[in-house]
């Protein structure tokens, strides 16, 4: 919204004028804002801008409440836009508060500063349209793993990116309604959901999308745009259980997913990839735009959610090894230009006789997305753009990393369980009370410890089960934040549907915290190999 204010006040402002704005701050730096830093330094002669920073999404370091200065999880910056007539380019000018300065230090210098008497640096765009943390490295060179122009390409000779599909994941935007660990009570949820909404069908539907009936919905229910259209429509829902598939909804965390078209506010082009979303498709993940946030990737094989390793960013990514053409057969998604480039730099003398193929080239990007070398030299690329790839000197080497790795994060649920040791004492005060002993499900790194619930403590996790990670949590911490004792936000799941108990989990959770414990080491075993090669 706060993007819809610039373009009002820009299109109602004089040819010399000003506006000046609060906002978040997310435009100074997102690749989702490129197109908006480009537009404002076409319309604008002079922008200030200062940083006020304190976005706890990006840096968990902080404190809302600390270091925020409206006490929030949303960093803040002020804008002051000028237009002169007479002014031939763009003049942008930034300053930024210290990372760790709290809200009442920022408050402060703010009464006590003028605008005229502020130290702003001068920002000189690069070609990306970027302001700040610009980053000069080869990355253009390197191999596209993706790009709109190989996407769109009706042509193979225009196709120049390994992967010719890619596709946000599913987005419900009611994920209390359509994901359930049970799927019984998904059952239940849909079939109200689905019953409610015909009722209210019946009551107010057909009239056409010109009539606005938003007040006399049933509250009972999660509208969304889509569901108000069909019921503009008369459109009438039913339930059919084959649509209740299994999904990737967290990095380690499966969860039943009720996958429909009409109930599903945007599938993307997951269907492509998919199917309805019970065709099995090895597909690597990335995040959408992770500005700020450490990078992740992770390999799967069933659908994802749009906020599978990407919560609250720019979506998830996905690359899969397999499109599906229009009679849903598949189809091999790398593109013929990808293996010409990578025979003809692998394929040479000696190496001849090792014939690249698609599937290696498949393993050997999963590889080279967990170098950590390649990580950090162009860790500032990877906020904002898809991943390019450079050719490293032993292809079957990295190719082979990368087949281990993706047989470990696919079939975590099958590898062989970590030894951690299990310390059983009775809760004597919830077992008196005829009650499940309290879920805790904290970790607890430095000792090793991971404490299930009142009763129950793992031992003896190492060092590395905590080392490999997903964005800011290790697969452990993902497990343990996903299956918390948590009151849905929904008041009518809450309400009605509010069947989750820990205890129902315990044991498949605590089975499964010894697998991933596993994956974790072996993970960055692997990883370590990385490292050693290159010395």
């Amino acid at each position: 919204m706060y993007a819809r204010f610039f373009r009002w006040a820009s299109d109602r402002v004089d040819e010399n004028g000003i506006v000046a704005f609060v906002t978040n701050r997310s435009f100074i730096e997102s690749r989702t804002y490129d197109g908006f830093r480009k537009t404002v330094a076409k319309e604008f002669s002079d922008i200030y801008i200062l940083d006020l920073g304190g976005d706890v999404r990006v840096d968990p370091r902080l404190s809302g409440t600390k270091h925020n200065v409206f006490g929030i999880q949303t960093g803040v910056a002020i804008s002051f836009m000028v237009k002169k007539a007479t002014a031939k380019e763009s003049n942008i000018q930034y300053a930024r508060r210290p990372q760790f300065e709290t809200a009442e230090d920022k408050l402060a210098f703010m009464a006590s500063s003028n605008v005229s008497s502020l130290q702003f640096d001068h920002v000189a765009p690069d070609s990306k349209s970027y302001w700040i943390n610009i980053v000069h490295t080869d990355f253009e060179s390197l191999m596209p793993t993706a790009s709109k122009e190989t996407k769109s390409a009706t042509n193979p000779a225009r196709e120049s990116a390994i992967f010719k599909l890619y596709t946000l994941g599913i987005v419900t935007n009611r994920d209390d309604w359509m994901y359930d660990f049970d799927r019984a009570n998904l059952h239940r949820k849909v079939k109200y959901l689905i019953k409610t909404y015909n009722a209210n069908v019946d009551r107010l539907g057909g009239r056409g999308s010109k009539t606005d009936v938003s007040a006399e919905l049933d509250a009972a229910i999660k509208w969304t745009r889509a569901v108000k259209r069909d019921l503009a429509r008369g459109t009438r829902y039913r339930f059919h259980d084959q649509k209740v598939i299994v999904s990737n909804y967290r990095p380690f965390v499966r969860k039943f997913l009720y996958r429909d078209d009409n109930l599903n506010e945007m599938p993307n082009q997951t269907p492509m990839v998919f199917g309805s979303g019970n065709i099995p498709n090895y597909a690597i993940t990335v995040m959408g735009d992770s500005t700020g946030k450490p990078y992740t990737c992770f390999a799967i094989d069933k659908i994802p959610d749009l906020n599978f390793v990407s919560p609250a960013s720019g979506g998830t990514q996905i690359l899969p090894l397999y499109r599906l053409d229009s009679n849903g057969e598949k189809i091999e998604n790398i593109t013929n230009w990808a293996l010409d480039q990578f025979r003809a730099q692998y394929e040479k003398g000696a190496r001849a006789k090792f014939v690249v193929s698609k599937d290696a080239i498949f393993h050997y990007v999963y590889a080279i997305l967990h170098d950590p070398a390649y990580r950090e030299k162009y860790a500032m690329n990877l906020k904002r753009e898809f991943p390019r790839i450079p050719f490293y000197p032993d292809f079957w080497k990295w190719a082979n990393w990368g087949e281990k790795l993706m047989a470990l994060h696919i079939r975590y649920e099958e590898v062989e369980p970590w030894p951690l040791h299990r310390v059983d004492t009775p809760d004597e005060k919830s077992r008196s009370a005829g009650i499940a002993p309290k879920c805790m499900l904290k970790a607890d790194r430095e000792n090793g410890n991971i404490q299930i619930d009142s009763e129950t403590q793992l031992t003896g996790i190492p060092l590395a089960a905590w080392t490999y990670r997903l964005g800011n949590r290790s697969p452990a911490e993902w497990v343990l934040d996903q299956y918390k004792e948590k009151a849905p936000r929904d008041p009518s799941i809450r309400e009605k549907f509010n069947t989750y108990h820990f205890a129902n989990h315990k044991e498949n959770v605590i089975d499964l915290l010894k697998r991933l414990t596993r994956v974790s080491v072996e993970t960055i075993a692997i990883i370590n190999e990385m490292g050693t090669a290159r010395r």
